[in-house]
């Protein structure tokens, strides 16, 4: 009996090390290896399979660098750190408190990974404080002003963990274990292209889904998907595209154990909550998947949000859990009796901030942002300065997706200086060397106001923002609140200008419902049964 088993022990050895030889061996035209060498491929192709927990772990709290970090910053260094950025950290375990990365050379990640650092000094606050917690597979929710850098806070922790657990591409199997959420198709357009560059160089690929363009491209990118080298691995789109194509069994999320709620607020304003909650469902359940959520700030709906989908995060917040202007871009008001003035102080604005009419790509000339209400009011504006002889372009629903994008493009790279856009730009959107924002009609919202601002002074630069105010129409209403952000940024001279209108704080009101929607009603509702 001890034979009989002793020969069909040795007789499984070998057909394991014939199937491994043919797993490692590149041609059949190549000369057979030595016996020696096919032992150590053996032992090599074995070596993942003897410890399955270690290689479970790794996939969730990657450790990616093989070199170790440099010594941490001290508990004085992390204590003043946070105290100068006004950063609070809740949830983090006192046996395991979060430590700032106050400089890149201290965080563990592959080397691939630091080309994205280039021409940056210093980590942002929010990065220097999700990062580690991150990285360690933890959920995460991020409340920071917009500019803040919150497209690497996640993106980097990403790219480690897929870094750390390889996909083979199988046709029968989902290769998609990221998938990010944003509230608009350029955020999801900007948010893919740099995860895509971060993860070209390990072979990761990223497609991006959103409405307003035909779903065919969509769905051929995620069918030839794992060609070409690459295996995509990443899902960046809008709520509506991507349950659309969940829908057409196009897009597979089933192994999704990333997930990342940009824009939270955002979303949740626009009405996507529901939305949301069926796109989690398609995702892996539990604490097998690391949630992340960033957000502008912390009302009462992202908060149940996040203790819906998350586990024990740890929140992090810059500055105040309330919306709040970018400390560092300089608020001027032109508070205007004449509506019909406003074209000339555009172009004596222009001319005052040294805004040269022609410009080509590749300029290092500072980009100037102009914020129009409507879609129409957008396009007179755009053909005015156009006749004017400015290079300019336009942003606005009117326009065709690929109209949006190239316009977006050119003025990235400087091929044209000018851009008029509607508050479809307002959100998320990071674009290069934008030295002033000029809101030509002032927003809906104090919201809106503080986002077009925050596309200026980003990623630790200063801006100027330049609104002009008439107190016509729903202006007039908002006079109180645009007073108290200058206030509060320190511009007392500026909202002094707005004295001659009502200086009442109208009542917050939700994007959806109105001004009587209430966000703090968690009791279940109560059945009414008449006999």
């Amino acid at each position: 009996m001890v034979k009989h088993q002793l020969l069909l022990s040795k007789s499984h050895k070998k057909r394991k090390r014939d199937v491994t030889q043919d797993q490692v061996e590149e041609s059949t035209d190549k000369p057979s290896p030595s016996k020696k060498t096919k032992k150590k491929r053996h032992d090599r192709a074995r070596e993942p399979d003897a410890t399955p927990t270690e290689t479970m772990v790794t996939s969730h709290q990657p450790s990616t660098s093989s070199e170790p970090p440099i010594k941490q910053c001290s508990p004085a260094e992390a204590e003043a750190f946070l105290q100068k950025h006004s950063i609070t950290i809740s949830n983090q375990t006192q046996g395991d408190a979060v430590v700032p990365v106050t400089s890149f050379d201290q965080l563990s990640i592959p080397d691939g990974l630091r080309g994205a650092f280039t021409g940056f000094n210093e980590p942002t606050p929010i990065q220097a404080c999700t990062w580690p917690p991150a990285l360690k597979g933890k959920d995460v929710v991020g409340i920071a002003e917009t500019g803040s850098g919150k497209t690497l806070a996640f993106g980097i922790p990403a790219l480690a963990r897929l870094i750390a657990s390889p996909e083979q591409s199988k046709k029968k199997q989902s290769t998609i274990s990221v998938l990010v959420v944003a509230p608009t198709r350029e955020l999801a357009i900007q948010t893919h292209d740099a995860l895509s560059a971060l993860g070209a160089p390990f072979g990761i690929a990223s497609v991006a889904v959103y409405g307003g363009v035909p779903k065919d491209a969509q769905v051929k990118a995620l069918a030839n998907g794992n060609a070409g080298g690459k295996i995509t691995r990443i899902v960046v789109g809008t709520p509506g595209r991507i349950i659309d194509l969940v829908h057409d069994g196009v897009c597979d999320l089933s192994r999704v154990n990333y997930l990342v709620l940009d824009e939270a607020d955002r979303m949740l304003d626009k009405g996507f909550e529901n939305d949301i909650t069926k796109i989690i469902s398609y995702t892996i359940q539990g604490e097998e998947r690391q949630t992340m959520m960033f957000s502008a700030t912390w009302p009462e709906a992202v908060r149940r949000l996040a203790s819906s989908f998350q586990h024990n995060p740890v929140r992090v917040t810059v500055g105040s859990d309330d919306l709040t202007a970018n400390s560092r871009v300089e608020q001027i008001v032109d508070v205007f009796d004449d509506p019909y003035a406003k074209d000339d102080r555009l172009f004596n604005r222009l001319k005052s901030l040294s805004h040269k009419k022609t410009s080509h790509k590749g300029s290092d000339e500072a980009r100037i942002l102009i914020f129009a209400l409507y879609k129409k009011e957008a396009t007179r504006i755009e053909q005015s300065l156009g006749r004017a002889g400015y290079d300019v372009g336009a942003l606005h629903g009117d326009m065709t997706q690929s109209a949006r994008i190239s316009a977006l493009e050119k003025f990235k790279t400087g091929e044209t200086g000018l851009l008029v856009a509607t508050d479809v730009a307002a959100r998320g959107l990071d674009i290069p060397n934008v030295g002033a924002v000029i809101n030509y009609t002032f927003p809906l919202t104090l919201e809106d106001y503080i986002h077009r601002i925050g596309r200026t002074g980003r990623g630790g630069r200063t801006g100027k923002s330049i609104t002009f105010f008439t107190g016509e129409n729903h202006e007039r209403a908002l006079a109180g609140e645009l007073a108290r952000v200058l206030r509060e940024g320190g511009f007392d001279t500026e909202a002094d200008k707005l004295k001659k209108f009502p200086m009442t704080i109208k009542k917050k009101g939700h994007a959806a419902y109105g001004a009587f929607f209430r966000d703090d009603i968690t009791a279940a509702p109560t059945k009414i049964v008449f006999e």
